[in-house]
């Protein structure tokens, strides 16, 4: 399927989820790179933990901004007539949907939050978009979707049918009501599927950054799957690169033999492609952590390391397929694991102390 170039120099570009992870990251780059846009961020700045990082991560996007082109709306996505209110007043060019309730596991024991964000809060959305026309929607999906797929590398191609935790499900479910939308309403639409997105400022709950805290605490650490485990880690600033040029290349507009319109539809995988063992993942970031500073030399991670089975809703490998990705727009994911946990532990270290620069959040 062709692309329908969108420039997106003086547009307005809604992200939601703009206090999270991708979300915040997305939005500084936007704001530091397009001239003349304007990003409206909306977030409901939750519990799931501390708030006090997002607003950190909210203080970051007002700081890239002028003041002018950077609006925050303290919103739940779920609260449809709210969304309808910020959709008509800002009237969008891009939505960039990256709000979600996020991890695997917490899926488990709380399924009515993500009942309530990743279904009704996506429905919203596409209703949303259905109604005040844009030029684009680009949202989240996830690697989760592949579940127990034991063909690897994995590809959008790929049937992805049994997932293996309720968020996966979730995002199943996102990306077949997006179909539908853009079949029925020929709306342009892009699902991103992420792998292991990390870096500073990232999210507590994700392994990289327990880890760092409890080794801080002198804690053990568990090691899921007794370390068999491989993840594709992708660094944020790459995930960042590919949405942002996945946001100016819409799928296009078209008509099939049916006089309907074909859905402008698609999937890509954004991913390092690079499956790492988790053994490897666990040094790697415990010697960051000692060149930084937040560890003692003398420090032994094999002492605190504790090999245990596998958790349910886990998967023992995911690694992306990025063709896709790089035939449509030439940019394929490569910051290497040791790179990218550097800057991590640079960034953990100066936060501890009560610091921040520049640079440590690029």
């Amino acid at each position: 399927m062709g692309k329908n170039r969108i420039e997106l120099k003086n547009r307005v570009i809604l992200v939601t989820g703009a206090a999270g992870f991708i979300g915040s990251f997305l939005a500084r780059r936007l704001l530091e790179t397009a001239e003349g846009v304007t990003v409206v961020g909306v977030d409901n700045l939750n519990t799931y933990y501390d708030p006090e990082l997002k607003r950190m991560r909210l203080s970051m996007i007002a700081e890239a901004s002028n003041g002018e082109n950077w609006q925050f709306e303290e919103a739940d996505i779920s609260d449809r007539e709210m969304l309808e209110a910020i959709l008509t007043r800002t009237a969008p060019s891009v939505v960039v949907h990256l709000a979600a309730q996020a991890g695997v596991r917490y899926s488990i024991d709380h399924p009515d939050e993500y009942i309530q964000s990743n279904l009704i809060g996506f429905y919203n959305i596409l209703e949303g978009v259905r109604h005040h026309p844009v030029d684009h929607l680009v949202y989240a999906s996830s690697s989760s979707i592949y579940g127990g797929n034991t063909s690897v590398p994995f590809r959008e191609t790929d049937v992805v049918d049994h997932p293996v935790s309720l968020y996966a499900a979730t995002k199943k479910c996102d990306e077949l009501l997006a179909y539908s939308y853009a079949k029925l309403y020929d709306i342009p639409s892009t699902g991103l599927r992420f792998f292991t997105v990390y870096g500073p400022a990232g999210r507590p709950d994700m392994a990289y950054f327990s880890f760092a805290e409890k080794l801080r605490a002198g804690k053990d650490i568990e090691i899921f799957n007794y370390g068999e485990c491989q993840r594709d880690f992708t660094y944020i600033g790459d995930v960042v690169e590919g949405i942002l040029r996945v946001m100016q290349g819409a799928p296009e507009r078209s008509t099939g033999a049916d006089g309907l319109p074909v859905p402008p539809y698609a999937i890509y995988n954004i991913g390092n492609s690079h499956p790492e063992q988790l053994m490897t993942f666990v040094r790697t970031l415990a010697e960051e952590l000692i060149r930084a500073g937040v560890l003692p030399r003398e420090f032994d991670i094999g002492s605190h390391m504790k090999l245990v089975p596998m958790q349910p809703g886990d998967v023992p490998v995911t690694y992306a397929d990025t063709h896709r990705l790089e035939e449509d727009y030439g940019y394929h994911p490569d910051t290497p694991l040791r790179e990218g946990l550097r800057r991590f532990a640079a960034w953990y270290a100066a936060n501890l102390a009560g610091a921040r620069t520049e640079e440590q959040l690029l």
